[in-house]
């Protein structure tokens, strides 16, 4: 019988906050780029914003898995909106002028680490509490829905605060981004689940974190699909770019800006219903290696692109590719995890592929400072097909991996 949403409420408002917090956290990204891109036309201050937050997400990431595992599932999670919701007050306030300085940028950078101490626990938190409160024999579907609703809020998130920045400038949509920040909180505390009480004798905090990543390192699969997606985001953060392509490339405005970020998203989220509907069983780690290598020649066809319409259309089936991974990755790690590791787990693949983000933005600012705009994309795609073969070869585990084998 197919899984339904509507038949788990608790399931539902999960998603209500992983839609509030992504469009909230896409909205501040893209106001951000477009903020610093304003200060500096500089690609390199693009690549500094993924660094100012990937240091503290490094730093934090293993404590976060750790606490969620022996404390609450639910109140790290609030926490963290509302330490997000405070992010975006604090930028609001600088961009209209309430708070003076002669270093704008320092300001917005330290806001950045803030933020990037707060999505720490964001991703850990969902997938212990996804776990709790799903049947397993629903995973596959339910990673696929919930990859959907990530990608909307991917898709929205961008098209609003390139719409919001054009329209109503970067004050009103770092506020709108806040009051999204509160209501993924509200989401949150609202769910009625019975969670595990708090861990009274736990492991020393290192001890615990030695446990998760010896479990992670001694699981290929889990590794494989981890490397896999943490290097090609890491090669591929074309996307990063997308200021700079916009000003320099394809001379549009800020709403072209939030037109491309969605493009993706859109291809990302139209996989995750297909795939919720029809998931993969039969030779998954192929269409993993398969998704991937078709992001790695979409971003190199992307840097080609004649024009914003091409470039969409291929940010949209790099999207696509995307969805396919996302979801195999996800069902992987959600199949292959002992309920009392999920938090450790969780946030070492939050270090793997959420930290790639930010490194990868930091590696095309270098690269584009380098090498010039569009040979540093061509040069990131490259990498990730290069990244699949070594994979495909060291991984044959994953390779030839049947997904209903898991089950």
């Amino acid at each position: 019988m197919p899984f339904s949403v509507t038949a788990n409420r608790p399931f539902l408002k999960l998603l209500s906050f992983r839609v509030f917090i992504t469009l909230a956290y896409q909205m501040i990204a893209v106001v951000v780029g477009w903020h610093i891109y304003e200060l500096t036309h500089d690609p390199l201050s693009l690549g500094l914003i993924g660094l100012a937050e990937v240091i503290p997400y490094f730093l934090c990431a293993p404590f976060a898995g750790h606490a969620i595992d022996h404390y609450s599932r639910r109140m790290f999670g609030v926490a963290a909106s509302l330490m997000l919701a405070l992010n975006a007050l604090t930028l609001t306030a600088l961009s209209n002028g309430w708070i003076s300085t002669g270093k704008p940028r320092l300001l917005i950078y330290s806001a950045i680490s803030v933020g990037g101490v707060a999505r720490a626990f964001i991703a850990p938190s969902y997938s212990a509490m996804f776990a709790m409160i799903l049947p397993r024999n629903t995973y596959a579907r339910a990673a696929g829905i919930g990859t959907s609703v990530f990608q909307l809020g991917l898709v929205l998130g961008p098209a609003l605060g390139g719409i919001m920045v054009a329209w109503a400038g970067k004050t009103t949509s770092y506020g709108i981004a806040s009051v999204m920040c509160l209501c993924a909180a509200v989401a949150l505390l609202s769910i009625r689940f019975e969670e595990p009480p708090a861990v009274e004798s736990s492991p020393s905090v290192f001890k615990s974190i030695g446990e998760g990543l010896q479990f992670v390192f001694g699981n290929q699969l889990i590794l494989g699909a981890q490397t896999l997606d943490m290097f090609a985001v890491l090669f591929g953060g074309a996307v990063s770019m997308l200021p700079a392509f916009i000003s320099d490339v394809f001379h549009y405005g800020p709403e072209a800006l939030g037109f491309l970020r969605a493009a993706p998203a859109i291809g990302a989220m139209l996989t995750g219903i297909v795939l919720a509907r029809h998931p993969i069983n039969l030779h998954g780690g192929r269409w993993l290696l398969g998704a991937v290598a078709g992001f790695g020649l979409c971003m190199i066809s992307f840097a080609l692109s004649p024009n914003i319409w091409v470039a969409a259309s291929l940010l949209l089936l790099s999207g696509i590719c995307d969805g396919v991974s996302v979801v195999m990755r996800t069902t992987i790690v959600q199949l292959t995890t002992p309920d009392i590791m999920r938090g450790r787990v969780s946030a070492i693949n939050g270090i793997f592929i959420g930290s790639s983000n930010e490194l990868g933005a930091f590696e095309s600012g270098i690269a584009a400072r380098l090498l010039g705009l569009v040979p540093s994309v061509i040069f990131g795609g490259i990498m990730t097909l290069s990244v699949v073969a070594a994979t495909a070869k060291l991984a044959p585990k994953l390779r030839r991996l049947d997904l209903h084998q898991l089950h």
